[in-house]
């Protein structure tokens, strides 16, 4: 009886201490456990928005097709780069570019990223300034870099060699900060002459890229001649303007949102050029 007795005693003691052990937890692995309740979403509100939605779109944007390199465009005489205000493709796409590099913000980088904007950059040097990290990253993400000139002169007018020099100094700038030589230039203003384009083509330029919308400081679309909405193959400029009253982001989800109804999405303008 006395060792059956102890026996059951054993047992219960035995018991009451797996029953304790399983209660007691380590106090770092109980941290851990209400770490991972805290970031575990709950259902669909604890759930990460998608990225069109968090930059303030209604649907992804489509893919854009696959570019088919078009013929030459016409050149403005002989031996001299074309000049165009948008691409003639029925592709339906329309490409967004960038000017001077005034305005830096890093939450632009992560716009681009997320929705893998092709977008092309047209920089100036004395805009940029010490900022060229800014435009390194946005280049990691897939934006191209492109020539708008060291010191954003008026260049109609000019003579050749300070033409020359404002275009070609540009060039060799964006080749030693990002290892490629632009192809495109944008003349400061839209404004230029045949002596520009002399310049630009032997700076190595192949085409000189002007713009058929532009998007003003207010989010609102502006258009040279022709119909007043996107239309396949325009090309679209958005001026960076660190004082504008909308940033960069916001304007650019205004043209991403009237070409998301014109039934376009964004094409890489270097594919077609």
């Amino acid at each position: 009886m006395k060792a059956r007795g102890r026996g059951l005693l054993a047992g219960v003691l035995a018991a009451a201490l797996l029953a304790g052990c399983a209660q007691s937890v380590d106090p770092i692995e109980r941290l851990g456990r209400k770490a991972a309740q805290r970031v575990r979403p709950h259902g669909p509100a604890g759930a990460a928005q998608p990225p069109y939605r968090r930059w303030g779109l209604t649907a992804p944007l489509a893919p854009a097709p696959r570019a088919v390199r078009l013929p030459a465009a016409r050149s403005a005489g002989p031996g001299l780069p074309p000049v165009l205000s948008r691409v003639p493709t029925r592709d339906q796409v329309v490409f967004l570019t960038y000017d001077d590099g005034a305005e830096q913000d890093p939450r632009f980088v992560d716009m681009v990223r997320e929705l893998r904007l092709p977008v092309s950059m047209f920089l100036t040097d004395s805009v940029v300034g010490p900022g060229y990290g800014h435009f390194a990253r946005l280049q990691s993400v897939g934006a191209t870099i492109q020539n708008h000139t060291l010191d954003h002169a008026a260049l109609r007018g000019l003579p050749y060699l300070g033409q020359r020099a404002e275009i070609c100094g540009q060039q060799d700038k964006l080749r030693a900060r990002f290892g490629l030589r632009p192809r495109l230039f944008r003349p400061p203003y839209g404004t230029y002459d045949t002596t520009t384009l002399r310049a630009a083509g032997d700076c190595g330029v192949s085409a000189v890229v002007l713009w058929r919308v532009t998007a003003t400081d207010d989010g609102t679309l502006t258009y040279d001649g022709g119909v007043r909405r996107l239309r396949p193959g325009d090309i679209v400029s958005i001026p960076s303007d660190e004082t504008a009253g909308l940033t960069l982001r916001q304007r650019t989800v205004r043209v991403l949102r009237e070409a998301e109804k014109a039934g376009l999405t964004v094409g890489r303008l270097e594919d077609y050029l």
